[in-house]
């Protein structure tokens, strides 16, 4: 058993079920400080793998890393990206209207704002707070990572996520002052033109195309390391608040699933709009929703 793995997965799949750490620890008769050296990759019994799956309402499999994951709060599911972002070296999305790993800090910044905002106006203050740090810590880890590993990305964007983006800014779907929300468009439509500027320079290890035509059915990425390939189905952007997502995602390393998604990725870039005339395109979307 590659206990690294199962304690990476323990803390994701903690992180989705809601309960602390202390709870978990509880029920399981150990210490807090056990169960994070569990995640840390510490030697984990099979008996507590079992009662640990129980108490998390999965699989015992899942959490062995066998089958498919599955994410419905979209704080886990980036805990469970950061760490599949970890060991790949190739990185293809598909879908969705910006790379997270090459934004600006524009972007950055918006997010931060935005999610901070609306956790001071929830009704638990303190818990939406401390979601919402722990989620932009995790942001600023992946961001980190990226430009340590520098690992290749090839983006496919959806004109239709774009227009969207540009007409609502960034963390669209918040309940945000208008001053705030207009500070979130401003952002959205200089990272697009950011993003203009990178199809037309095509800076090294990193290709952006666009789909003018149906929007991706649903978002996607394959990610490649050494050892092996994730899929992972992305219901939720990188600018989606904490605890504001509705959806699920996926993550498998199924051999099949890797084969039949890098098959319709394939597809969808040959079809992009690339070069100049993507950014061309997108400039044309940024004038549509400019921001006076």
């Amino acid at each position: 058993m590659r206990f690294a793995d199962i304690g990476q997965q323990l803390r994701a799949y903690r992180l989705e079920s809601g309960l602390r750490a202390e709870e978990i620890a509880a029920r399981l008769g150990v210490s807090r400080a056990a169960l994070y050296r569990y995640e840390k990759g510490e030697v984990i019994k099979l008996d507590t793998i079992r009662r640990l799956a129980e108490l998390l309402k999965i699989s015992p499999l899942s959490l062995l890393g066998i089958g498919v994951e599955y994410f419905a709060r979209p704080v886990a599911f980036l805990e469970r990206l950061r760490q599949v972002e970890e060991q790949a070296d190739q990185l293809l999305l598909v879908g969705g209207a910006f790379c997270y790993q090459t934004s600006t800090e524009a972007v950055e910044g918006a997010i931060a704002e935005a999610w901070t905002e609306a956790a001071d106006a929830a009704g638990d203050r303190a818990q939406a707070r401390a979601g919402a740090d722990q989620a932009l810590g995790l942001l600023a880890a992946r961001r980190k990572l990226h430009q340590q590993r520098r690992p290749n990305i090839i983006g496919i964007l959806s004109e239709g996520a774009m227009r969207r983006f540009l007409s609502e800014g960034v963390a669209a779907g918040l309940n945000l002052p208008e001053r705030t929300r207009a500070r979130c468009r401003v952002a959205a439509a200089n990272e697009c033109e950011s993003i203009a500027q990178q199809m037309e320079s095509v800076p090294i290890g990193l290709q952006l195309g666009l789909t003018s035509g149906a929007d991706p059915s649903g978002n996607f990425m394959v990610l490649r390391g050494r050892e092996r390939a994730h899929v992972i189905g992305a219901p939720f952007p990188a600018d989606t608040a904490p605890n504001g997502g509705l959806g699920v995602a996926m993550i498998t390393s199924a051999d099949e699933a890797v084969a039949v998604h890098q098959r319709v990725a394939e597809t969808a870039w040959r079809d992009a709009l690339k070069g100049a005339a993507a950014a061309t395109r997108v400039r044309e979307l940024v004038k549509q929703y400019r921001v006076d």
